[in-house]
């Protein structure tokens, strides 16, 4: 198994290494293992910081981060069905808001694209029309 020191995870995962200490420190992750007082990562870990990466890149918040991640892996934990089928629903009930507020934020983006279309073929125009009065 490939072990990774911090600075290796960070160029990795594009998160700072102040980043990834912070984000253990309030426990969105499980402190690493350590060797010689270092952090060292294992390749797992990095698949999760991606994961995370990718969450918070689309704006969700390190509070639902944390929910979403706070059972760990789900194929991992040997629990019942309905205690699985509990923490499978509240990840999905994280996922379905987060798509709403994100359903919500394209449509202000096109909105604003669009405008900014019609002011810029306006701009356009009055270029135009300048450049033929000369």
């Amino acid at each position: 198994m490939e072990i990774y020191s911090i600075s290796e995870v960070a160029t990795k995962t594009g998160f700072t290494a102040h980043t990834l200490r912070y984000y253990e420190k309030i426990g969105l992750l499980t402190s690493p293992l350590r060797k010689g007082g270092k952090r060292r990562y294992t390749e797992g870990e990095i698949r999760l910081l991606k994961f995370m990466k990718m969450l918070k890149q689309t704006g969700m918040s390190l509070e639902d981060i944390q929910e979403f991640l706070k059972d760990g892996c789900l194929l991992e934990n040997i629990d019942s069905a309905a205690i699985q089928l509990k923490k499978i629903q509240t990840r999905a009930d994280i996922l379905n808001k987060h798509l709403l507020l994100l359903e919500k934020q394209k449509q202000e983006i096109e909105t604003v694209m669009k405008v900014t279309r019609e002011k810029l073929e306006a701009y356009e125009t009055m270029i135009g029309d300048l450049k033929d009065e000369k």
